[in-house]
C-alpha cells in the first residue's frame, strides 16, 4: 500500500537510466547525503543543494519494505558491503528501481566513517519474476500488524527463514538472480 512521504504521492510513472549509467551517492554514519552525482539528481528531480545533509531515505518509495533497509543497515553498520533491490521515489513521486551496491568507507584506521553506494539498472525479469513477489509478500507481513516496529521484524523474520529453507545467506539468493 502506498503513502505519503513529505507529502509526495507516488505518481505511478516510472523512470530509467541507461545501462552504462551508475548512481552514486554518499552518506555520513547517520545517511545523511554528502555526495549525489548527477545521474542521482536527475533521476529523482532535486538540485545537490536540495540532497545534502538531507536523510538518504528523502527517496524512500512508500512500496519499498522497510525490513529491507534494516537488513542494509545491519550489514553495512557492521563492516560488510551488501547488494539490493530498490525501489527509489523522486522528488515529483516518479519512481525507479535500482541493482545497488553499498559499502561502508573506512578511514586509515579501518574505522567506518560513513557509506557508499553505486546503482545500476536493475534487471527487469529479476524484478517481476522474483523481487516485485518478495516485496510485496513483505509489505503484506509489515501492514498486518498495527505496531511498524512488529510488521518489520516479523517481515525480516519470515525472509530470514525463506533464505534459511532454500539453503542460502541473502547475498548468495541476490547475486544468484
Amino acid at each position: 500500500m502506498s503513502e505519503k512521504r513529505s507529502g509526495v504521492q507516488p505518481s505511478g510513472k516510472e523512470r530509467h537510466f541507461k545501462p552504462e549509467e551508475l548512481i552514486v551517492s554518499k552518506t555520513d554514519l547517520k545517511g545523511h547525503i554528502t555526495y549525489a552525482n548527477e545521474v542521482f539528481l536527475r533521476l529523482s528531480d532535486y538540485t545537490e543543494k536540495e540532497v545534502l545533509g538531507q536523510p538518504h531515505s528523502m527517496i524512500r518509495h512508500p512500496d519499498m519494505p522497510r525490513c529491507i533497509f534494516k537488513l542494509l543497515w545491519d550489514h553495512i553498520s557492521s563492516g560488510k558491503e551488501i547488494f539490493a533491490y530498490v525501489l527509489n521515489m523522486g522528488k515529483k513521486g516518479d519512481h525507479y528501481w535500482v541493482y545497488a551496491h553499498v559499502t561502508p568507507t573506512f578511514d586509515a584506521n579501518h574505522k567506518v566513517i560513513g557509506y557508499h553506494s553505486n546503482r545500476r539498472v536493475a534487471d527487469p525479469k529479476v524484478l517481476s519474476d522474483k523481487i516485485i513477489p518478495l516485496y510485496a509478500e513483505l509489505r503484506k507481513i509489515e501492514e498486518s500488524t498495527s505496531n511498524r516496529k512488529e510488521g518489520m521484524n516479523a517481515a525480516y523474520d519470515a525472509l530470514a527463514r525463506k533464505l534459511s529453507d532454500a539453503g542460502v545467506a541473502y547475498d548468495q539468493y541476490i547475486q544468484g538472480l
